[in-house]
């Protein structure tokens, strides 16, 4: 949630800052709200100072034996005008509230304007893989290789879903099970959170309201919905908390399934495991104090490209432009391993500063070392996807004979499998 404060001292900034992100908006209405909020804080606190007064009397104009009548039904006026003045209070309350919610945070200042179409490539790894015969894609392979079984998944679940079967499952288990060992060297806390979430959940990390349709919903009235990722889970570790100084900043990660509503596309470059209902993540998140959260995010990014680097595949680093930020983030990296059968670079992570957008949504905070309190920051990252990673294994590691070698760094979570081919 942006902070009300800055939009009421530099409305203009917010306003570019937001169109840079393609959303133009109006204050005008907010700042009208506003005034009458503040309005109506003056007036009741009048009252009730009046009231108090009032009050006070009570005990002298009985002493005085003084007839009270009068003066108790002037209190109970005032109660009653405190009540209705505090009902209209929580009626604009709850406007500004909605208002805030509708607006994504604001872009860094760094970042171009525009949408993906502005995004820069920072940084590549290796070259291009280059084959002396014709490659296969993801889908043949696998389907030669029995990794991925298509056709049962979608007769047992639909599109858009695929069954991992003997080594493909040991694949995948062995991907997530290098990854865990790699946070778990980095301090990070290894968690293991609910796939069932409330809806105040998916507000604090700012896909509720606007992506509500978006997520799988276990009820009609939106209540309890399955987790698109674990960010959505562990973002709300410290909801509703003050942390101390001394314990930022605080690490986590976590595997968990991610149900998303956004398959279906018949697109080329999305067979196979590219896009699906439900695929495989780890992912870190970092609670900060605002002064730390630059390097926590370069160290997060670091992470997830040492990741990429041991599996030895080529990607590239991009820079996302404003308007292809996700709506709760002021910047973001994406790692993006190549597919050489369609010569496209698809994101495997995302590497996240929300600056203190989330905290503010969950009040989310710490106590300084004056004494005072402040909203943390919150930044996550994939550490890694696997659903298209493995996809990218088969095509970069792929042999003539139609068998794919096991990169080396999963040697150990494979047996000492080294090698993947037809039996």
């Amino acid at each position: 949630m942006l902070n009300q404060e800055l939009i009421i001292k530099n409305p203009e900034m917010v306003q570019k800052a937001l169109e840079k992100k393609g959303v133009k908006v109006s204050f005008d209405t907010f700042l009208s709200l506003r005034e009458k909020r503040v309005a109506l804080i003056q007036e009741i606190e009048g009252f009730r100072a009046k009231r108090n007064q009032l009050s006070k009397q009570i005990g002298e104009y009985k002493r005085q034996k003084q007839d009270t009548t009068e003066l108790f039904q002037t209190i109970d006026a005032l109660k009653g005008s405190i009540s209705d003045q505090e009902v209209r209070l929580k009626d604009i309350e709850e406007e500004i509230q909605a208002f805030l919610l509708k607006l994504p945070n604001l872009p860094d200042d760094d970042l171009l304007g525009g949408g993906k179409e502005w995004n820069e490539t920072v940084e590549v790894h290796l070259e291009k893989p280059n084959f002396d015969f014709k490659p296969l894609d993801h889908v043949e392979l696998a389907t030669s290789l029995n990794l991925i079984d298509y056709e049962r998944a979608a007769k047992i679940s639909g599109k858009g879903t695929w069954i991992y079967s003997n080594v493909g499952a040991k694949l995948e288990w062995a991907l997530l099970n290098f990854f865990i060992d790699q946070h778990q060297k980095d301090d990070y806390e290894f968690m293991l959170m609910p796939h069932i979430l409330d809806y105040q959940s998916g507000l604090t990390a700012g896909q509720f309201p606007k992506f509500e349709d978006d997520v799988f919903w276990l009820d009609n009235q939106k209540q309890k919905f399955l987790l698109p990722t674990s960010e959505t889970a562990l973002i709300n570790l410290h909801r509703q908390e003050i942390l101390k100084n001394e314990d930022l900043p605080r690490k986590y990660f976590s595997y968990s399934p991610c149900y998303r509503k956004e398959a279906g596309s018949y697109r080329s470059e999305e067979r196979g495991m590219i896009r699906g209902y439900q695929f495989n993540k780890v992912e870190m998140i970092q609670f900060t104090k605002p002064s730390d959260s630059d390097q926590a995010f370069e160290e997060m990014l670091n992470k997830a490209k040492s990741l990429m680097n041991q599996l030895g595949l080529h990607y590239r680093v991009s820079k996302l432009a404003a308007g292809d930020v996700a709506f709760a983030m002021s910047r973001t990296y994406d790692i993006e391993v190549y597919l050489p059968s369609i010569d496209i670079y698809k994101e495997v992570s995302s590497v996240s500063n929300s600056r203190d957008f989330q905290a503010r949504r969950g009040m989310i905070r710490y106590r300084k070392e004056d004494g005072t309190v402040d909203f943390c920051h919150t930044l996550n990252g994939s550490g890694l996807a696997t659903s298209r990673l493995v996809p990218a294994i088969l095509e970069q590691y792929q042999q003539k004979d139609g068998s794919v070698r096991v990169p080396d760094v999963l040697v150990p979570y494979m047996s000492g499998q080294t090698l993947i081919k037809v039996k």
